[in-house]
């Protein structure tokens, strides 16, 4: 290639690059929308308050106009470009790492529509109220790390959220026996088994963000695995599709 060709081709390689920049940014973004729901979700919980919760209902449609932005996007830079090798790669995961975000978005929506079905006052379990505090706390840090992994592309940071997801996995079996523990009053074990549900959530809201630092992890090393997580039960069980 003749250096005057080159020249032709440097703002279209500019330009290029900035838009698989920009869309790595607008990913990064849209995850903390899903932060951000998710602690809107969690303090709606907490005070069981109904109006912030139909909130993050339905500012739930900025994650989801995110995703089609950020899908949109990528689909338009493969059709012009011919993308290869690292820059194919991290195009690739992004289409995975927003369809994992979109899906967190819908797990703090859920959240938030159970918080009506317990009542208007409910009777609570300070246990069960304590170990949901200390999961969200944790799928929070996670997410987080995910997105500082995404960021800077490190893949023992990647690799590190399967290892701390583990938290996560204990907790909601801890808050699924406590509720089989509870007394024998309706309303509370009524209450116990919608905290499962929770816990539920929350627990896939983690297995999202494993899923994307398997991502994170292809992109970096160009090899594709699986980390040992909860999420491979999820996907071999039809009834948590």
């Amino acid at each position: 290639m003749g250096i005057e060709q080159q020249k032709k081709d440097m703002p279209r390689r500019v330009e290029y690059r900035g838009e698989i920049e920009r869309l790595q940014r607008d990913t990064l973004e849209g995850l903390e929308l899903v932060v951000g729901a998710l602690d809107r979700s969690l303090e709606a919980l907490a005070h069981h308050d109904i109006e912030l919760a139909d909130l993050v209902v339905a500012d739930d449609d900025q994650i989801d106009g995110r995703y089609l932005q950020i899908h949109q996007g990528v689909l338009s830079l493969l059709a012009r470009q011919t993308p290869v090798a690292a820059d194919l790669r991290l195009l690739a995961a992004l289409l995975h790492v927003i369809r994992n975000m979109e899906r967190m978005g819908d797990q703090c929506v859920n959240i938030s529509k159970l918080i009506p079905v317990t009542g208007h006052e409910p009777t609570t379990d300070p246990e069960i109220l304590r170990m949901v505090e200390e999961m969200g706390l944790a799928v929070r840090e996670i997410v987080r790390q995910a997105m500082k992994a995404l960021e800077q592309q490190d893949p023992a940071m990647a690799f590190d959220l399967a290892e701390r997801d583990q938290r996560v996995n204990q907790l909601n079996r801890s808050i699924f026996r406590r509720a089989l523990e509870v007394g024998g009053d309706t309303d509370l074990r009524e209450w116990a088994m919608t905290m499962t549900l929770v816990g539920r959530c929350l627990e896939r809201v983690g297995d999202n963000a494993v899923d994307i630092g398997e991502q994170i992890a292809f992109v970096s090393t160009g090899v594709f695995r699986e980390f040992a997580d909860a999420s491979q039960s999820e996907r071999g069980d039809p009834s948590r599709g």
